[in-house]
């Protein structure tokens, strides 16, 4: 019923919608389902002002669609496998995911493939040299971090710009700070309200991390989000102060609803190991460098460009 929504809007409007979803909570009753089935109600948000707008690797533009192109594609696979079960009396088992964009207007997302390692203890020689292959020809060998998706509102059109792994994958280290700096523009201006809070966030996560005494994070990747809808107040204050607040010491960011939100989220742990980790024999000693590694050239990259360097 939600692919046949998705559909029916999305050829009957022309207007160009970009698909919100908002879960509301798994419900299960008696009467509605046989055992072991639930109901997942979902809303359908419409926002008749944004687009989306996707690019190739190139920078072509390919026709403009009225909703999320990898959304739709993900939520149309997931609907295949479960309508491909029709024995509802068999009980499933499932991980509840949390949607850490739910709360944001226009959410700007940068997902990260963090560490010099991508390949699990438990690969096979052939997708180890595979994998060793993409570090080095890529910034996860020479930064510690390569981008494996990246999506941000552009305030000046309405639009969202998306780049995926493959964009990600060919950046030299220049280009990946070329970037980290397009993630922070909203295409009008550079966001730099964001840098201090962000860069904030990512040292108290190395802090952690360097006091880990086993921990390898294989594969997994750090997400940074923004809302590209500014507050007012966060708008009024940088207007007075072109540089940045951070970099004028009387000035200080808008308490409360006048600061921006940002959050910073480690995912993706099916190849994390550590001392006593279930059929992992392998023990590891010492925090992570490989990941620290990618850390610390993050914010790095993100002080330069706080700084203007």
């Amino acid at each position: 019923m939600l692919w046949q929504e998705i559909k029916r809007t999305s050829t009957t409007s022309s207007e160009h919608l970009l698909v919100k979803w908002s879960h509301a909570p798994l419900t299960k009753t008696i009467k509605e389902s046989c055992p072991g089935r639930a109901i997942f109600r979902t809303e359908l948000q419409y926002h008749t002002d944004v687009s989306s707008l996707m690019e190739d690797t190139n920078g072509n533009q390919p026709e403009r669609q009225t909703y999320n192109p990898w959304g739709l594609h993900c939520h149309q696979l997931h609907l295949n496998r479960m309508s491909s079960k029709p024995n509802e009396n068999k009980l499933h088992q499932f991980l509840l995911l949390e949607n850490v964009v739910s709360k944001y207007q226009y959410p700007c997302i940068l997902d990260l493939k963090m560490g010099t390692r991508q390949h699990g203890d438990d690969a096979s020689e052939e997708k180890k040299a595979r994998h060793i292959k993409k570090c080095e020809q890529s910034t996860s060998g020479s930064l510690g971090v390569r981008i494996c998706g990246m999506q941000v509102y552009q305030a000046d059109t309405g639009q969202y710009l998306c780049k995926d792994k493959y964009y990600g994958r060919k950046l030299s280290p220049d280009g990946f700070r070329r970037a980290l700096y397009q993630f922070l523009h909203n295409g009008k201006r550079l966001r730099t309200d964001l840098l201090e809070p962000i860069v904030s966030q990512l040292k108290v996560l190395l802090s952690v991390i360097q006091k880990q005494c086993s921990y390898r994070f294989y594969s997994s990747s750090l997400l940074i989000i923004y809302d590209g809808q500014e507050h007012t107040e966060n708008k009024e204050t940088l207007d007075n102060h072109p540089q940045g607040c951070f970099q004028t010491i009387n000035c200080t960011m808008p308490l409360g609803t006048g600061q921006p939100k940002v959050d910073v989220r480690m995912i993706d742990f099916a190849h994390t190991t550590y001392k006593g980790a279930k059929y992992n024999h392998t023990v590891y000693d010492g925090p992570d460098p490989g990941y620290i590694f990618g850390l610390e050239n993050l914010v790095k990259i993100l002080q330069n460009t706080q700084e203007g360097v």
